[in-house]
């Protein structure tokens, strides 16, 4: 990324002076941030596509990333000041924010609700209601996966206690499945194109049932600096149409960030998300893609209420960068 900048401030000084004639000017020092992601996730990878593809450094940002593992400490980081910016579900932002942390959401990352419901060939389904009585493999809570399961169930008039519900650790969902210890899985991707391509089919998901979803998103503090922050968010919005223009630049990227991933699962998998709206279009945050997103959390208590969308997400950063691409 360093070569990359380095090669665009050449390229642009060279320009000026041969259109000027010029002396040469000292290249003006990156601004450094640091943003911490819950996850090394393929949700993730309009991030990544802001870093590896360059679009954070050519407006002036030199980012490190750091992984904490959980969404609360990703956005402990960025409360404490360790962190300018963290990346994971907004609800987890709303939930502190609602507790008095001065912070919101500053650009879109996941624009779909990325689940999806895997079972085995034989498994006949044709509605919600034919899984009462199923074993089924999901998530352990807290995560979204399960949550919108959760709900899923409800507003089929099912109950928890309708299904056989086996919670397992994040990314380990196709084990069982594809062991037959259950014949039906809720799961993210990559999980999905690794079971799909081992036979296991997609019944049921959750991008196309419910349309805009705020899913995950760049967080940070309120008194974050703001000329900082818009290079951020800028450099996220060139990122995101990048991938559309790109696809398979973007599928480059992402086996680059997932090296022990079968290359042809990285690539379904992104093609999926991209095919299904998970990746969004832009970095903006519809009120309609929030109020989707956290009335999930707030069915399930987990939210006290529905986030003031005008306080919640920073609009100001971004219409500037949409305007200025």
């Amino acid at each position: 990324m360093i070569r990359s900048k380095r090669l665009r401030l050449s390229t642009s000084l060279a320009a000026i002076l041969g259109f000027a004639g010029l002396a040469a000017l000292p290249a003006r020092a990156a601004d450094k941030v640091t943003i911490s992601q819950a996850f090394q996730s393929m949700l993730y990878l309009p991030f990544y596509v802001a870093m590896d593809g360059g679009f954070f450094a050519g407006e002036g940002v030199e980012v490190t990333k750091e992984t904490a593992g959980a969404p609360a400490v990703a956005l402990s980081a960025v409360i404490s000041k360790s962190a300018q910016y963290s990346i994971h579900g907004p609800e987890w932002t709303a939930i502190a924010a609602s507790k008095g942390a001065p912070v919101n959401v500053v650009a879109n990352v996941v624009n779909g609700a990325a689940v999806w419901i895997a079972t085995a060939p034989d498994v006949t389904f044709n509605d919600v209601k034919d899984l009462k009585g199923q074993k089924i493999v999901t998530g352990l809570m807290p995560t979204t996966s399960t949550s919108l399961f959760l709900k899923l169930l409800k507003e089929n008039g099912l109950k928890p206690e309708d299904v056989e519900m086996t919670q397992v650790q994040l990314g380990s969902e196709p084990g069982p499945l594809l062991a037959g210890q259950a014949k039906i899985a809720v799961m993210y991707e990559p999980g999905l194109d690794q079971v799909v391509a081992k036979g296991m089919k997609v019944v049921l998901g959750f991008p196309e049932r419910y349309g805009p979803y705020a899913f995950s998103a760049v967080s940070a503090r309120k008194d974050v600096d703001p000329a900082i922050t818009q290079k951020v968010v800028t450099g996220m919005q060139k990122a995101i149409r990048f991938m559309h223009a790109e696809p398979e630049k973007t599928v480059a990227i992402a086996k680059k960030q997932f090296p022990n991933l079968d290359p042809a699962v990285v690539e379904a998998a992104v093609k999926r998300m991209m095919r299904e709206k998970v990746y969004p279009d832009s970095v903006d945050i519809t009120a309609e893609a929030l109020k989707t997103g956290m009335e999930t959390q707030v069915a399930l208590g987990n939210l006290p209420a529905l986030p003031d969308y005008a306080t919640f997400v920073r609009r100001d950063f971004i219409e500037k960068s949409l305007a200025a691409n």
